[in-house]
C-alpha cells in the first residue's frame, strides 16, 4: 500500500480483522504492539508488572495452580496464539452490527443557535485547527488532565479536561463531595441537583471547561467492581436520575458535564489492552435487550438533560472496542438517543484511528496513541493525513469538530466573563507555585506560576455536610439511637447508669490514620475511608475523622470518651480493661477499592470479596464479645464502596445498631454526628442491596479475576437481572433489600390512587422530523499545503500536534472501508429528539399515596413506586418489580402529605428486540406498590 494511504494506520492497513461488526476494524497495531498502560495517573506498570498483578497476595498454592492451569490454557491456545502474533488481529470474533454513517448534530431546535455559532466558526477554520480541536496534547501536555489543541485564528481557545465524579482530581483548596453511591443513597433529587451545582461551580472557578463525570457506568452488575461508588447506585432509574439532576446542576454553571463510561465496563479486571497482562480488554456481551433496558437507559436520561459529552469505555462490547463501535455510538447514542454533543474516549480507550472516527468518535483522551506520552497520536497529524488523502470524509471531520465547537457555544463558555483565563488556575502535577506547561516532554521550557492555591470549596461545607449525612443509611436501632451529647440513651433519653457514661470509640476507620492524601488518588485503605480510589478521587482540603466530631461534641462532664484506632487484636487483648471498662463501644471498619490501574496489597480495583478489610469482622466479633464485659452495647459504623457481607455479626445480641455511612467525603465526622445525636433523623437508603453472602448474587455477581482467553468473555447471560431483580426473580432473602434504611420515626402509606393521563397503546408516536437542519459546509479536500509544519512554531517533544513534515505522498486512493460503510442505516422510530422518541417522555399515568408519619418524631421520608408488568405476555420475562419512582420530604410528627408519581411511557414499556423500539403492553393490568423499600411496599393499585 502507498505510505500516503496508511492515514491512521499503524501498519500495513490491508491486514485488518473482519468480523460482524466490521466498524471495530482496530488498526493492526493497535492489538498487537501495545503496551497500554492503566488509566491516568500514577507511576504506570511494565508489561512484567501487569503479568505479576493477578497473582500479588496469593497464597503459594493458589499460584502454582494457577500457573498450571495457565500452561494448560496456553498449550492449548498456542495455536491462536501463533496466529495472534503472526497477524498482530484479535480473534475474529465481533457481534456487534456495523450503523454507518455517524449521525450529524445538530438536528433539534433546543441546540440550533449554538450549531449556527458554531458552523460559522468552523467554516473558517484551517485543516489543522479542526484536527486540534478533536485531539489532545497528550498525558501531561497541559495543566489538566486532558487538554485539545486550539484554533487561534477563529478564537477558539484550548479545553481544559478534569475529572471527576465527587471532586475535581489533582486541585487544592475545592471540595471532596460525598462519592456518587453515597448521593444516591440521599434518594433526594434535590441534593442531587445542588452538589452537581456546587461542584460544577468549584470546576468553572478553578479554569476547567470539560468535567469528567458524573459516572453511571459501572451501573453494578458485580457488588465488589471496584468503581461502583463513582456511580449512584445498582438501578437504572436511580442512576439515571441521580445523573440528570447532576448534570443540570454542573451546566448551569456554564461547565460541560460528562456521563460515562458507555458501556458495560462493570468490573476492573481486563477492562484495557495489557493492564492485566493481555493484549486485548475484557468484551462484555450484552443482549439488545438488557443494553436497553439496563445499562444504556441512564444515559438516555443525562442525553435528555443536555449532557455536552458521553466518555465511551475502555472494554469491548460484543467484541467491539466500545470506542470503535459504530452500532453504540452512530446508532444508540447519534440516532436513537439523539445526542447532539461530542463523543470523547477515556484515556487510551481509541484503538485504532480511522475507524473510530467513521464509528462515531469525536475526540481523542488525551491524545497519545497507544502508550502514554509517546506522541504518536493515533489522529493528531495522522488524522490531517487522513483526511487528505480521503481516507476520514472531510463530512465526518466537520462534524467532529461542529459537536465540539457547539457544545461550547451551548454552555455559554464564548463568554470571558465565565473564563477570564486561557489556563486553569493549577496544575495536575506539581503542588509547587512554579512550573512548566507541558512537564511529559522533555524539551526545555520556561516556568511560570501554574498554582495560583484559588480557595472555592468554603461555600459548601454545609451542603457536602448534608449529602453525607443524608447518604448514610441507618440498617439496625434497637432503641440506642440517637444518644444525646450527655448521655442519654435513646429518644426516652433513658439514663443507663448514675455517674458518667463510658463511651470507648475502637478500629482504625474512625480516626485520621495518616492524612486522608496519604496515598496518590487515594490508592490505599488506611484511616477513615473518605473515597475510593481512582482517578474519580479527589485531593481532600480535609477530611473530618469520627473520632473527632464524637469527642468534640460529647459533654466531657456526662461522658467519658476513649479512642482506640486501631484493628489489631493483639493490642485488646494486652490492654483487656480498653472494652471492659465501657458502658458503649463505637466500633469502626470498611472496605475499599477504586480504578483499576492502582492496587492496593491484594486488592487490584475490583474487591477480593464482600468482607470488612483489615480484619474488620474480626474486630467487631471481639468488642462485642468484650465490651462492658460482655454487657455493653455495640454501635457499628461502615465505611464502604459497596455492599459487604455481615453475617457473621449483624445479630449477635449487643449490637444494637449499625450505621452505613458509605464514602460521606471531607465531612465524615461532622455528618455521622448529627444522626448519632439526633439533629437529623436518618433518612438514607441503600442504593445496591446487602446480600447474605456473595453467593447469593448468582453468577452474573462475581467478578472474573482470572482470564478465559486471549480476549476474556464475559457473558451477561443475566439479562435484566441484576442486584434486587435477582433476589427477587430468585426469591432470594437479601440481608437488607435495595431502597432499605431506618429512621427514628415510623411512616404509613395509604389512600393510592391512579389516574389515566393517556390511554395505552403499544408503539410510541411516529419519530417526528428533525426540528433544526445540521450546518453544511464545503466537503471538498483541502490544499494539502495547509497541514505542513508552520516555520516559526517551536516543536515540544512529544506534544500532539495536526502538522505534517510533508504532503508529497498524499494519494487520494481507494480506502478499504468496514463492511456495512455504504449501507445507510434508517432512522430508528425511538429516536427523535434528546434521549429519544418524545413520546417515550410524556407521562401516562399518574399515581398518588397519603404518606403519615406515625412515629413520635419529625423526619423525611422516601416514598419508592415500584412497577410490575401485566401477566398477559407470557413470552416476554418481565422482572417481579423495577424501582420507577422516588421522592423524599419532611412530615412533623403526625403530618400527612400526599405525594404522586408521574410514570411516562419509556418507564411503562419494554425493548422489543424484533420490533426495535419501546412497547407498552395495552393487555392486562400494571401493578404499582408503594413503600419504603423494594421489599416493604403497602400501598398497591392496579392499572
Amino acid at each position: 500500500m502507498d505510505p500516503s494511504r496508511k492515514g491512521l494506520l499503524s501498519d500495513d492497513g490491508a491486514r485488518r480483522r473482519r468480523s460482524q461488526d466490521s466498524d471495530s476494524d482496530i488498526d493492526a497495531k493497535s492489538t498487537a504492539t501495545s503496551t497500554t498502560p492503566a488509566f491516568l495517573g500514577g507511576p504506570q506498570p511494565s508489561l512484567l508488572d501487569s503479568l505479576r498483578r493477578p497473582f500479588t497476595g496469593r497464597s503459594r498454592c493458589c499460584v502454582i495452580i494457577t500457573c498450571v492451569l495457565l500452561g494448560l490454557w496456553a498449550i492449548l491456545s498456542a495455536g491462536g496464539t501463533i496466529f495472534y502474533t503472526k497477524y498482530k488481529e484479535a480473534p475474529p470474533t465481533g457481534q456487534s452490527p456495523p450503523w454507518y454513517p455517524a449521525p450529524k448534530g445538530g438536528t433539534l431546535k433546543s441546540w440550533a443557535d449554538s450549531y449556527k455559532k458554531a458552523a460559522d466558526m468552523v467554516s473558517r477554520m484551517t485543516l489543522p485547527e479542526k484536527v486540534n480541536i478533536t485531539t489532545g496534547t497528550g498525558w501531561r501536555m497541559g495543566l489538566a488532565v486532558g487538554t485539545t489543541g486550539p484554533a487561534l485564528n477563529v478564537g477558539f481557545p484550548q479545553l481544559q479536561l478534569q475529572d471527576g465524579p465527587l471532586g475535581i482530581r489533582f486541585a487544592d483548596n475545592a471540595t471532596a463531595w460525598p462519592a456518587g453511591v453515597t448521593t444516591g443513597a440521599t434518594f433526594n433529587k434535590e441534593l442531587f441537583y445542588l452538589r452537581g451545582k456546587g461542584h460544577g461551580l468549584e470546576t468553572r472557578q478553578k479554569g476547567i471547561h470539560v468535567l469528567l463525570g458524573p459516572c453511571i457506568g459501572s451501573l453494578g452488575r458485580m457488588p465488589a467492581g471496584g468503581r461502583n461508588w463513582e456511580g449512584f447506585g445498582a438501578d437504572p432509574y436511580l442512576q439515571g436520575i441521580a445523573a440528570a439532576e447532576t448534570i443540570r446542576g454542573v451546566q448551569e454553571q456554564g461547565v460541560m458535564a460528562t456521563i460515562k463510561h458507555f458501556v458495560g465496563n462493570e468490573q476492573e479486571h481486563f477492562r484495557q489492552s495489557w493492564e492485566w497482562g493481555l493484549p486485548n480488554a475484557l468484551s462484555t456481551n450484552i443482549d439488545d435487550r438488557t443494553l436497553h433496558e439496563l445499562y444504556a437507559w441512564p444515559f438516555a436520561d443525562a442525553i435528555r438533560a443536555g449532557v455536552a459529552s458521553v466518555m465511551c469505555s475502555y472494554n469491548m462490547v460484543n467484541n467491539s472496542y466500545a470506542c470503535d463501535n459504530s452500532k453504540l455510538m452512530n446508532g444508540i447514542l447519534k440516532d436513537e438517543m439523539g445526542f447532539q454533543g461530542f463523543i470523547m474516549s477515556d484515556w487510551l480507550a481509541q484503538r485504532s484511528g480511522v475507524a473510530s472516527a467513521l464509528a462515531g468518535l469525536d475526540m481523542t483522551m488525551p491524545g497519545d496513541g497507544l502508550l502514554w506520552e509517546d506522541g504518536k497520536s493515533l489522529w493528531g497529524a495522522e488524522l490531517s493525513r487522513a483526511v487528505l488523502n480521503g481516507s476520514v470524509p472531510v463530512d465526518r471531520l466537520n462534524d467532529m469538530v461542529t459537536r465540539v465547537v457547539a457544545a461550547w457555544y451551548q454552555l455559554g463558555q464564548d463568554n470571558k466573563e465565565l473564563y477570564p483565563e486561557e489556563l486553569p488556575n493549577f496544575s495536575s502535577w506539581t503542588n509547587d507555585k512554579m512550573g512548566v506547561l507541558a512537564p511529559g516532554s522533555k524539551t526545555p521550557q520556561e516556568e511560570f506560576e501554574v498554582n495560583k492555591f484559588v480557595k472555592v470549596l468554603e461555600p459548601h461545607k454545609d451542603l457536602a455536610r448534608q449529602v453525607a449525612a443524608e447518604g448514610t443509611v441507618l440498617l439496625k436501632n434497637e432503641g440506642i439511637l440517637p444518644i444525646s451529647r450527655d448521655g442519654l440513651i435513646g429518644l426516652e433519653q433513658k439514663k443507663l447508669h448514675d455517674g458518667k457514661l463510658k463511651v470507648g470509640i475502637f478500629g482504625e476507620d474512625a480516626g485520621p490514620g495518616k492524612g486522608p492524601n496519604y496515598c496518590k488518588d487515594r490508592g490505599c485503605n488506611q484511616g477513615t475511608l473518605g473515597s475510593g480510589w481512582g482517578s474519580g478521587s479527589a485531593e481532600f482540603p480535609y477530611l473530618i475523622p469520627p473520632v473527632d466530631s464524637l469527642k468534640r461534641e460529647f459533654n466531657d462532664d456526662k461522658v467519658t470518651i476513649t479512642e482506640h484506632l486501631d484493628n489489631k487484636l493483639d493490642y485488646y487483648k494486652r490492654n483487656p480493661s480498653v472494652l471492659t471498662d465501657q458502658d458503649i463501644c463505637f466500633v469502626f471498619a470498611n472496605s475499599d477499592g477504586g480504578e483499576g490501574f492502582l492496587a492496593w496489597g491484594s486488592v487490584g480495583g475490583d474487591r477480593n470479596d464482600l468482607s470488612l478489610q483489615k480484619g474488620g469482622d474480626d474486630l467487631i466479633e471481639h468488642v462485642h464479645e468484650n465490651c462492658g464485659n460482655g454487657n455493653g452495647d455495640v454501635i457499628v459504623v461502615i465505611h464502604s464502596v459497596g455492599a459487604v457481607e455481615m453475617e457473621r455479626w449483624i445479630e449477635l445480641p449487643r449490637v444494637k445498631a449499625v450505621l452505613y455511612a458509605n464514602l460521606p467525603g471531607q465531612e465524615s465526622g461532622d455528618a455521622l454526628a448529627e444522626l448519632i445525636f439526633g439533629d437529623m433523623n436518618p433518612n438514607g437508603k441503600l442504593p445496591y442491596t446487602i446480600a447474605k453472602s456473595l453467593k447469593d448474587f448468582g453468577e452474573a455477581g462475581q467478578i472474573m479475576y482470572l482470564p478465559n482467553g486471549i480476549v476474556p468473555q464475559q457473558d451477561f447471560k443475566e439479562g435484566i437481572y441484576i442486584d434486587y431483580r435477582h433476589f427477587d426473580k430468585y426469591n432470594i432473602e437479601p440481608r437488607f433489600e435495595f431502597g432499605f434504611g431506618l429512621s427514628y420515626t415510623t411512616f404509613d402509606f395509604s389512600n393510592i390512587r391512579v389516574e389515566t393521563v393517556k390511554d395505552k397503546s403499544p408503539l410510541p408516536s411516529p419519530r417526528p422530523a428533525a426540528s433544526a437542519e445540521p450546518p453544511t459546509f464545503d466537503e471538498s479536500i483541502p490544499d494539502a499545503k495547509e497541514a505542513l509544519w508552520p516555520s516559526d512554531l517551536r516543536r515540544l517533544e512529544r506534544y500532539n500536534y495536526p502538522y505534517l513534515d510533508s504532503v508529497d505522498d498524499i494519494k487520494n486512493d481507494p480506502y478499504p472501508y468496514p463492511e456495512g460503510y455504504d449501507v445507510v442505516q434508517p432512522p430508528s422510530q425511538a429516536g427523535g429528539d434528546q434521549g429519544g422518541n418524545p413520546d417515550l417522555w410524556e407521562t401516562y399515568v399518574t399515581v398518588t399515596v397519603d404518606v403519615t408519619n406515625t412515629g413520635p418524631v419529625a423526619g423525611k421520608v422516601v416514598p419508592q413506586l415500584y412497577l410490575s408488568y401485566p401477566d398477559t405476555e407470557p413470552e416476554i420475562d418481565f422482572p417481579v418489580r423495577v424501582l420507577r419512582g422516588f421522592e423524599k420530604f419532611n412530615l412533623e410528627k403526625g403530618e400527612t402529605k400526599s405525594v404522586s408519581f408521574d410514570l411516562t411511557r419509556r418507564d411503562l414499556s419494554y425493548w422489543d428486540v424484533v420490533q426495535q423500539n419501546w412497547v407498552m403492553v395495552t393487555s392486562g393490568q400494571y401493578s404499582f406498590s408503594v413503600g419504603q423499600s423494594s421489599r416493604d411496599l403497602p400501598a398497591v393499585a392496579k392499572w
